[in-house]
């Protein structure tokens, strides 16, 4: 038997890296307001590792 995983509990925790900040993924929820072809949109807020505050990013995870 399989485990069941949701994308959420997947990306929690996980290393964030873009140009802008660089650190973990704190909180991880689906938005429905941004659209992407063959991929889900998901708002996560990163905990940066310089220590400034957790800022929210948007990403897009692919469908299979």
């Amino acid at each position: 038997m399989s485990n069941l995983h949701s994308i959420e509990s997947l990306l929690i925790g996980k290393a964030y890296r873009s140009r802008s900040i660089e650190g973990i993924i704190e909180d991880a929820e689906p938005r429905d307001n941004v659209y992407y072809v063959d991929a889900d949109a998901y708002a996560v807020r990163v905990r940066p590792t310089n220590g400034r505050r957790d800022e929210w990013r948007t990403l897009a995870v692919a469908r299979d």
